[in-house]
């Protein structure tokens, strides 16, 4: 919130490629360490974590309230198709081009994305700021606002029981797909694949769904058929082919669901906060979504090796199946559309 955030962008795009290029460099003179891929590896995150809060808070000072779902609807899918293409695409680098060079070509990618920011049209209005505060009194109004606002409250609920939920499940996963129901690579491959698709499909119909049925309705039946979807995963089991179909079933429904989800809440963020708030509101509310992310990924492990995989799956999908509570219960219920945005305003 004190700087602009084009410039964060660009920086956060040109450090990870300076990191990520070193690695093939290395590897060529043979000083490759695996304590350096430690710290790239923490830092690639902290730089992504400035990437992702600057990105969230820029877009709303480029586009119209109006225009958001729309905007985060395009930005989801640019990220729904590298995340289908971009392993088979990385793969075929590796083997082609072996993976250091493969990894070059990756940091050559994050050099596009500087460039493309840079080329970005629109004039950044200038942070106005009241008084000079130190970081924590603004990472404190940051949160106050966040546990304050109704809405604010109830996207970050949802999305944090969500995300505790979904990562205690996916912990043992691939444990349950490989053992109990031994699946084979392919068949695992292919069901992912699906999934990826229908991610695509639910980033299509964010914008539309909302417009149909109302921003509120969309925000409570999405995490619905999420948690329904992942009701279906503890349930797969005897035949195969029954598994596979419950399995593939849910990876649809959660692909759908999910982007619906992520784009309209977000979407509701960017218009509810003002231009000054952006970053810190951001930031607390990842901090709120993605900090029970290894809580829950430690809840999964500790499940799975006390209770059994299958059980823990259970515990995860009742809990993902639980998360649209929050939203139910809050003004949310009552949006149709996206409330009057106070985002370019300078509060």
């Amino acid at each position: 919130d004190r700087l602009p955030r084009r410039p964060i962008l660009i920086a956060a795009d040109i450090g990870r490629a300076l990191l990520l290029s070193a690695i093939p460099l290395m590897a060529l003179t043979h000083t490759l360490r695996i304590e350096y891929l430690f710290v790239v590896g923490f830092l690639l995150g902290t730089l992504e974590l400035f990437f992702d809060v600057a990105y969230m808070s820029f877009l709303p000072s480029l586009i119209e309230r109006e225009q958001l779902v729309d905007g985060n609807s395009m930005l989801q899918m640019s990220d729904s198709v590298a995340q289908v293409a971009g392993p088979g695409l990385g793969g075929g680098l590796v083997q082609v081009l072996t993976a250091p060079l493969a990894i070059l070509v990756d940091a050559l990618t994050f050099l596009a994305s500087a460039i493309s920011i840079v080329a970005i049209g629109a004039r950044e209005e200038a942070v106005q700021t009241d008084e000079r505060r130190n970081v924590w009194s603004e990472v404190r109004e940051g949160l106050k606002l966040v546990i304050g606002n109704p809405l604010l409250r109830a996207i970050g609920g949802c999305t944090a029981t969500l995300n505790l939920s979904a990562n205690a499940l996916f912990t043992v996963y691939m444990l349950y797909c490989t053992g109990p129901l031994g699946l084979k690579p392919a068949v695992i491959g292919a069901m992912f694949a699906i999934g990826g698709l229908s991610t695509v499909a639910g980033t299509l119909l964010a914008s539309r769904a909302a417009g149909r049925f109302g921003v509120g309705p969309m925000l409570i039946a999405s995490p619905f058929v999420i948690g329904l979807a992942s009701l279906l995963i503890p349930l797969a089991g005897g035949p195969p082919l029954v598994a596979v179909l419950l399995l593939i079933a849910a990876q649809v429904l959660f692909g759908i669901g999910r982007p619906i989800f992520d784009i309209n809440q977000l979407s509701l963020r960017q218009a509810i906060t003002p231009a000054r708030l952006q970053g810190r509101v951001n930031a607390s509310m990842l901090f709120i979504m993605w900090g029970v992310i290894p809580i829950g990924s430690l809840l999964g492990g500790l499940l799975g090796t006390t209770i059994g995989l299958r059980q823990t799956l259970a515990v995860g999908a009742v809990g993902m199946s639980l998360a649209f509570i929050w939203v139910l219960f809050s003004p949310i219920r009552g949006l149709r559309r996206q409330p009057p945005g106070v985002a370019h305003e300078a509060a």
